[in-house]
Order: structure tokens, then sequence, then C-alpha cells
């Protein structure tokens, strides 16, 4: 068994896997290479059987989502290191050696992430990632490289090895044992930041998370779900209260949360001017969904002892949406506060 599994997630996606997945393999001989199928209903394993027979494919057997198909995954890969991958995603060049040499060397790593570029335009950070994620003290993430939808121009300005918040789901290192310890990718979220869940709960632990730019991978993004539909912003406005409830400490919580449901409903009141009237319904939809939820996110954050005395690096304790929509800044590198 080698020390590095790549897993690359599949749900319909042929085209992406005829694309993407030669880069893996050429670039990944150090690795074992797997692509874990979501119930597919086209022939995307009979194109990875008959094109690349070194890949090995786990069929979960429905579509679990991001969370529930790499948690049947893991449960399967025994690699001590993991990369979770897209499939849009090309990889280059010894792509694979620098996050993990970080990943051996450091048993407190939980995970960490290239820097992810833009396939499309090259120059540019990938919304996705770019270089290393962060949120702000109200649950909004952002990256090096990437501040709501503006995107920086890569000239080397974010080429340090730091420790961030959160790494990418799109292509993030994992140590399987410090994925397992807390207790894998909440399958609730379905989608959308749930590795800012699953880092969250890292860093609680104990574990630190870092971004190592001295591997670079291109990222096509909206791969399987399309940015401008009403469930994408359903998922992500419910997560990130999900994310908040579950991980503040107690003093935080309901002070953040409050200040979170005036700005969702300021969201909400911006999509109706812009006449998105399925987006401000995905919004309200968004917190029934979290009521709904409430006595198993309750539980949920009972059981993890959310502590209150570690020391979280990487939260901007300014208001990243003030700063950036009244504000006007635009670039990580311009931002004025303090990350704890």
């Amino acid at each position: 068994m080698k020390e590095v599994a790549v897993a690359v997630l599949n749900w319909n996606g042929k085209k992406l896997l005829e694309q993407f997945l030669p880069s893996v393999t050429q670039y990944s001989t150090e690795a074992d290479v797997y692509v874990i199928d979501n119930a597919s209903s086209d022939d995307s394993l009979a194109f990875v059987r008959s094109q690349h027979p070194e890949v090995k494919i786990i069929e979960t057997g429905d579509n679990l989502g991001y969370a529930g198909g790499y948690n049947f995954a893991l449960q399967k890969i025994e690699n001590p290191f993991v990369v979770l991958l897209n499939s849009d995603i090309e990889v280059t060049q010894n792509w694979l050696q620098a996050p993990l040499q970080q990943l051996k060397n450091n048993p407190k790593l939980g995970a960490c992430q290239p820097k992810i570029k833009d396939y499309k335009n090259q120059n540019l950070f990938e919304y996705a990632g770019a270089s290393g994620g962060f949120i702000d003290f109200l649950g909004y993430p952002f990256c090096r490289g990437r501040v709501f939808f503006d995107l920086e121009e890569d000239q080397g300005q974010y080429n340090g090895d730091i420790e961030i918040f959160w790494a990418s789901g799109a292509c993030m290192f994992v140590n399987r044992e410090a994925f397992w310890e807390v207790g894998g990718l909440d399958e609730a979220f379905f989608a959308h930041m749930e590795e800012i869940d699953l880092c969250w709960r890292m860093k609680n632990k104990g574990y630190s998370i870092e971004v190592v730019p001295d591997s670079v991978v291109y990222h096509v993004g909206g791969g399987t779900l399309d940015s401008q539909s009403p469930n994408k912003t359903f998922l992500n406005f419910r997560n990130s209260i999900y994310l908040l409830f579950k991980n503040l400490p107690g003093k935080m919580l309901f002070p953040i949360l409050f200040a979170r449901l005036v700005l969702d409903g300021a969201a909400g009141v911006k999509f109706i001017l812009e006449f998105k009237f399925k987006h401000a319904l995905a919004i309200v939809r968004a917190h029934f969904a979290f009521y709904g939820n409430f006595a198993r996110l309750s539980k949920q954050r009972r059981n993890l002892h959310t502590p209150t005395d570690i020391e979280l690096n990487g939260i901007y304790q300014k208001p990243i949406v003030v700063e950036h929509f009244l504000g006007g800044i635009k670039k990580f590198s311009d931002l004025k506060g303090k990350f704890s």
C-alpha cells in the first residue's frame, strides 16, 4: 500500500473524467488513484474501466453527495494520507510532493491544500480555495486571492506556506487518522462548506490547517452545480448557519447568529431588488431548515464539546461583508483588520 491515495469523486461526470483523469494518473504515480462513484447513470465507470484500468473504483450505490461519498470511500481506503480531489481539476507535475511532505513531517497537521488557480484563466486564482481559506467572525468564508467573487491575479504574492482556517474541498490533503478522529465530513451538509466544518473541528482538536503553494492545480469550478442555482444559494446559506451553530464557543453563539440573521435578511432584500426571487426564497428555506433541525444540531453540538479556550488561527476580526461591499476592499492583502 502506498502512503497516499488520490480519491476523485464522480457523479455523471464522464466528460470531466475524460478531460482531467489523464493528468491525475500521469502525475500521481506515487499514489493509489481511486474514482468514487455516487451512482452515476452515465457510462463514467465504463470509461474508467476501459481507459484507466490502473484506477481503482469504489461505488457508493447512491448519490451521497460530497460528504457522504467521501465518508463511504474513506472507510475503505486505508492509505494514511488521502487527497479529496474534484473531478474538474487538472493537476501538475510533482503536485503531491510538497503537501505530502508537510503531512509526514507534522503529525498535528490535519489537512492542507495546494495553490488553486483558474483553469480557464490561468493567471488568476480560483474561487474554491485560491491560496488558502479563512473566515471572518460572522462565518463568511474568503481566501488569499479571492474575496467574495473578486479574484486576484497570481503574482507570487501568496506563495508562502502559512496556517489557514480551512483547506478547499476541491483539493484537500487529509491525515486520514485526524479525519476520523473528528468524525469525518458532516453528511447533513450534503455539499458546500463541509470542508470548513471539518477543518474547524480539526482545529478544535488541536490540529492545524495549512496551504502549500509549491503545489499548484487548476480548477474549472461549478462542475456539478451551477453557481447561479437557487439550490446552491440554499446550501450555502443553510450550511453557513449549521457551521456556526455547531462550532462557535457558547458566549459567541447567539450574538453571531443574530447578526447573521440580519445580514441574511439584507441579502434576501438584495435578491428581491435584483428580481432573483428564487434565490430570496432559498434564504428563507435555509433558515427554516435550520429551525427544523435545531434539536439534531443541538445534540451534535453537545457531542462535539466545542472548547472555549483554544486559539483558532485564521478568523478575521472584522466583518468582511461590510469591508467588501461598503468599503470596496477586493484584495486579501488590502484587509486592515486583525486575524486571531
